[in-house]
């Protein structure tokens, strides 16, 4: 018997408010639970869902405008693609995992988002699109542990 998969590419239209961060970590979470992906570890998802929610607050803190967010979570087989796109056309920031790593000043209370995506995902970066860009990161699926 065959089983029926569910999709393996997401795309959710989001407010350009905060409101737009717990969806988008509900949207990973669910994404990553969902059954066709057996190897989502709960670090796996912990993580996904971190840095997702900082892509959007980023999204919707640095861009101006009324106009949405996307996300789009993209499950493969060796792990997840995360994209929030937004319609602002320049750079988010540094995400060059080659970057100057020198931690942020503990007095500021920005500055750790684009270190966490850095520092946490396999790989991240930038591109612009059509109407914008798209801010992204990959984590590979982490074996499920064994007991």
């Amino acid at each position: 018997m065959l089983e029926t998969a569910r999709p393996a590419t997401w795309r959710v239209t989001l407010p350009h408010t905060t409101a737009a961060v717990p969806i988008a970590r509900a949207l990973i979470r669910t994404a990553l639970s969902d059954t066709s992906v057996p190897e989502a570890t709960a670090e796996t998802t912990d993580t996904a869902e971190l840095l997702t929610a900082e892509l959007v607050a980023n999204a919707v803190e640095h861009t101006s405008g009324e106009q949405p967010i996307e996300l789009v979570v993209e499950l493969l087989p060796t792990g997840c693609q995360v994209e929030v796109h937004d319609r602002d056309p320049g750079p988010p920031g540094d995400l060059d995992p080659a970057a100057d790593l020198r931690p942020p000043d503990p007095w500021q209370e920005h500055g750790r988002g684009l270190l966490l995506i850095r520092m946490l995902s396999s790989a991240c970066g930038h591109r612009r699109t059509e109407h914008g860009k798209a801010v992204w990161f990959t984590l590979p699926a982490l074996p499920a542990p064994v007991y």
